[in-house]
């Protein structure tokens, strides 16, 4: 185990809770600390690419995709949503008070080096491609997640 490295797996699509996870991972890393972040279910949403499209798919993969966030820009909040108007108020009072927002967080977390990995099986399952996700992100199951975690001093799970 090596106190220095951090895992998170990240199974919410909750705009707070991923800001949450990017946070500590981002904190962790500046620290100079290795953090891996997996990517799992409803998690994936964060990771794909609103501009991005994938062929090829099922018509049960085509509605699960529609039914989905597509990217951190389309994320809601784990309490007080209100259809989408509480969003818009964390990001206007996140930009008021100088805090970083999702996308920015995101891009800071890869200049940092932090690994982000999306769960195989749950893009299986959900019907996403790798097409769709944004660069940067590694593929990997259960395996790898575990692999990371068992040297690991933190793990989280948000």
């Amino acid at each position: 185990m090596r106190e220095d490295k951090k895992t998170i797996i990240v199974f919410s699509n909750d705009m707070d809770k991923v800001m949450a996870a990017f946070v500590i991972a981002t904190g962790a890393a500046a620290m100079g600390d290795e953090v891996t972040m997996f990517f799992t279910f409803w998690g994936l949403n964060v990771l794909r690419d609103a501009k991005k499209k994938a062929y090829g798919k099922s018509f049960l993969e085509k509605m699960f995709g529609a039914m989905m966030p597509k990217g951190v820009e389309k994320l809601s909040l784990s309490k007080m949503n209100f259809l989408g108007i509480g969003p818009k108020l964390m990001k206007y009072m996140m930009k008021k008070k100088n805090v970083m927002m999702l996308p920015e967080m995101i891009k800071q977390a890869q200049e940092l080096g932090i690994k982000m990995v999306a769960c195989s099986m749950s893009m299986d399952v959900m019907g996403i491609k790798k097409e769709e996700l944004i660069d940067g992100v590694e593929i990997g199951g259960v395996a790898t997640y575990l692999g990371e975690a068992s040297e690991a001093g933190v793990n989280l799970f948000i």
